[in-house]
């Protein structure tokens, strides 16, 4: 399942997978611009417990890439199309643990980060600032939506507390 929580001007949508908060994706949402900019949660593993990225992988499958995205235009034209669950990438830490980090948002992707891919340490640095995973454009229709589902700040720590409670 996923979450999304409004912080004035930014949004967190939460994905719980096999790593139990491995998949927390913070998206800073500019309501203005219809954009959203893919970055680790602050309650992601590779956020605590002092882990080491190891590598950066924008190659979800033997015929995608992220880093062959081209867009150009007004449009976006060339854009890939991304779903919730579409992966953005797969992170690996010096641990053997490995994170596949998902759009959590349906739209074009816009860009992608290359600057980690030689940097990965700015990920862990700069989470919410030069170490963003993705950008991505939402479709105009569903923009609204998506801003409505939010939850509050205090409804989403009642979520991120409720979920480290049944898992202790």
């Amino acid at each position: 399942p996923s979450v999304g929580v409004a912080l004035g001007q930014n949004a967190i949508f939460i994905r719980f997978g096999r790593h139990g908060f491995s998949q927390l994706q913070w998206n800073n949402y500019i309501s203005f611009c219809r954009i959203c900019v893919i970055t680790l949660a602050e309650a992601h593993p590779l956020l605590q417990s002092g882990k080491t990225i190891k590598s950066i992988n924008y190659q979800i499958s033997a015929n995608c890439s992220r880093l062959q995205n081209k867009v150009s235009g007004k449009s976006k034209r060339g854009a890939q199309f991304l779903t919730e669950l579409a992966p953005l990438c797969r992170i690996s830490s010096t641990d053997g643990e490995e994170y596949t980090i998902y759009s959590c948002i349906r739209g074009r992707l816009i860009e992608v980060n290359e600057n980690i891919l030689s940097n990965p340490a700015i990920l862990q640095e700069k989470p919410s600032t030069e170490g963003y995973i993705a950008v991505v454009l939402p479709k105009f229709e569903e923009s609204k939506s998506i801003t409505q589902g939010l939850l509050t700040q205090k409804e989403y720590e009642e979520v991120l507390l409720k979920r480290l409670n049944s898992s202790s």
